[in-house]
């Protein structure tokens, strides 16, 4: 697990990890690919949105737990900048959910299993280190990874 700057100590990363992964099991039973989000305020550890993966559910391939995350925060907060907020995802951001998190400001991102085909924070691209991404993120990588990356297994293996 790497850990930056700017982040809760790691049980409590491990807690909110946990909250996401419960969402990740809701978007399972629905037969939806199994991630989860959560966002939470960093200073108060307030949960503001809890969200799965439901691309099939509502036909639309932007509606990752990321991006409902971000929208539903934004709705409540009133600003699309949702400033002081920490994400805690089970999968690692592909590219679309990586720039809604810098266009929505977070603060620091801390995801589970690594997405060696489409990750974009750490796998591949490293979208937040790209010079046109001017707005710089704290990653905290690898949090329950095992479990996080279980849930994806099994998921896609009773689907083969």
């Amino acid at each position: 697990m790497k850990t930056q700057s700017g982040f809760l100590e790691p049980e409590k990363q491990m807690y909110f990890m946990q909250q996401a992964i419960e969402q990740a099991k809701i978007a399972y039973k629905k037969d939806e690919v199994p991630v989860g989000a959560i966002i939470v305020k960093s200073e108060t550890g307030e949960i503001l949105s809890r969200q799965y993966n439901r691309t099939i559910e509502l036909s639309d391939p932007t509606a990752h737990a990321e991006i409902l995350a971000i929208r539903e925060v934004c709705k409540k907060l009133g600003n699309y900048r949702i400033n002081n907020c920490d994400l805690y995802v089970t999968l690692e951001p592909c590219t679309m959910c990586a720039s809604a998190i810098s266009w929505a400001r977070i603060n620091n991102v801390c995801f589970g299993a690594y997405d060696k085909k489409f990750g974009a924070v750490v796998s591949n691209l490293k979208f937040f280190e790209q010079s046109f991404c001017n707005h710089k993120i704290n990653i905290s990588s690898g949090i329950l990874k095992d479990e996080c990356s279980e849930l994806l297994k099994n998921f896609f293996k009773e689907r083969r």
